[in-house]
């Protein structure tokens, strides 16, 4: 098992360890409560830490989090099915459930 990171809270610290685990790298997040107590140990120590079970993972969990923090580039693009605008970063129209079409396919 190895620590792949720390995170400023447990919202990002979970999101982080579900998507490690999406992508194949089963992963745990460890010290969740420790916030509690921030003041009685320094506060650096009192993240929630995110770690992978398999440590063969652990360079391609720092690099899929470096992804993860990274913003996503791009133009936006229309919905063809209902015409709703939406940013690069998403795959699916929020209105209709159409997907993104695919930009060779235009």
């Amino acid at each position: 098992m190895k620590r792949v990171d720390s995170a400023p809270n447990l919202v990002i610290a979970t999101l982080w360890a579900d998507a490690l685990t999406s992508a194949g790298m089963p992963a745990e997040v460890f010290s969740r409560y420790l916030s509690s107590i921030a003041g009685e140990i320094p506060p650096d120590q009192c993240d929630p830490t995110v770690w992978v079970l398999d440590d063969a993972d652990l360079p391609r969990a720092r690099q899929l989090l470096r992804e993860l923090r990274a913003p996503v580039r791009g133009s936006g693009w229309i919905c063809p099915g209902c015409g709703e605008r939406h940013g690069p970063q998403f795959a699916q129209c929020w209105n209709c459930g159409r997907a993104r079409p695919d930009p060779g396919s235009a």
